[in-house]
């Protein structure tokens, strides 16, 4: 099951939490829920709940500024819709544009996805020195455009409903 989306008392996008996590925040009255997956409820002995895909916070909670995204393979895997930058087949790893043996780092501009074989084949060369071109250059997502990607579970998955008319442009979700 998907993560839950937990909003601010001011319904900014906060986060993603695990159902466990936001079933905890409903139960500690932390949080109300939004939206429930239709016909899904979690029971217990005393009490039953729906299971919830949107919660609130009670509380403000304030957050600090963050002017880029932190950079992890999942996101870059995710950025890239799971498709290799060379060659547009399903990828699996993250391809160093520069390698890390000639001073690449770690960064959204230095990553792709890659595809094993196309890995492989690029081996310990720059794009151009392996006669590979990128299909899709990298980019640095916004903080926002992050936690977008970070709700979709999967490749082909879509962001749900009530969500789909603020994807930002260029990230391929409708």
């Amino acid at each position: 099951m998907r993560d839950t989306l937990v909003l601010n008392a001011s319904f900014e996008p906060l986060s993603t939490v695990t159902l466990n996590r936001a079933v905890v925040l409903v139960l500690q009255d932390k949080a109300v829920v939004e939206q429930a997956h239709p016909g899904l409820r979690v029971r217990a002995a005393a009490m039953e709940l729906p299971v919830p895909r949107v919660i609130r916070l009670c509380r403000y909670v304030r957050v600090p500024f963050r002017r880029q995204a932190p950079w992890s393979r999942r996101g870059v895997l995710l950025r890239d819709q799971h498709r290799c930058a060379y060659c547009g087949r399903r990828a699996s790893t993250v391809d160093h544009v520069t390698p890390r043996s000639r001073g690449g780092a770690d960064s959204w501009l230095n990553t792709v996805a890659s595809c094993a074989e196309c890995n492989h084949r690029k081996a310990d060369r720059t794009p151009e020195q392996a006669a590979m071109p990128l299909l899709r250059g990298p980019f640095v997502p916004s903080p926002a455009e992050a936690m977008l990607l970070s709700l979709r579970s999967g490749e082909r998955s879509e962001l749900p409903e009530w969500l789909a008319g603020v994807a930002p442009l260029g990230l391929g979700v409708a």
